[in-house]
């Protein structure tokens, strides 16, 4: 029964749960601001990070989110320079599980470790959209739009962690971080 399960919900993902759409054809400040709202793995790992800054509140608040979006620009210059990286599609899916996971056990990380493990994610997340980011005119604008719509998935990601830990506490932390981290296996089955 569950290997059923398991493998219906595998073929019902569709390939658009992956925002990275190809190579050098992406620009301008929409299609950025587009392209991590166009895919469940950004997404989920964008709004997970908000949800972790909340579980950590104080300056995580803000520190965790900035860390984030900090070194994705620095993994898409890495991308725009030609700096090759390894597993980009792993490591992605691989963050959207460890976040989740992060997430579900409340982790209680000191400010500077949570930052050290968001942005190392980050650099994948970055390296996937400068890959895609054309090297015109707009490249600047498609990565202030990119950057652009990741800061609003954390803010609404902070936004969900209050409303989860008013509603159940612990207990929303836990199934919201376990459904991010099973979707996490999901689609890293897909890569695999």
């Amino acid at each position: 029964m569950r290997t059923g399960l398991l493998t219906a919900a595998l073929t019902l993902i569709p390939a658009a749960a992956f925002a990275h759409t190809g190579v050098g054809d992406a620009h301008g400040f929409a299609t950025g601001f587009a392209h991590p709202l166009g895919g469940l793995d950004h997404i989920l790992a964008m709004m997970t990070v908000g949800i972790f800054a909340w579980q950590l509140g104080g300056r995580a608040l803000w520190l965790v989110p900035a860390a984030f979006v900090l070194a994705m620009a620095i993994g898409a210059a890495l991308a725009v320079a030609g700096v090759p990286l390894p597993f980009v599609e792993f490591a992605i899916a691989a963050s959207v599980v460890v976040l989740g996971g992060i997430v579900a056990f409340a982790c209680r990380a000191p400010i500077a470790i949570a930052m050290a493990v968001v942005a190392l994610f980050a650099i994948f997340h970055g390296h996937a959209h400068g890959t895609e980011m054309a090297l015109d005119a707009g490249s600047g604008a498609y990565a202030a739009g990119f950057m652009l719509a990741t800061a609003l998935l954390h803010v609404a990601g902070i936004v969900l962690g209050y409303a989860l830990g008013r509603v159940e506490g612990r207990a929303a932390y836990r199934l919201a971080g376990s459904a991010v981290a099973l979707a996490g296996l999901v689609i890293l089955s897909t890569i695999i």
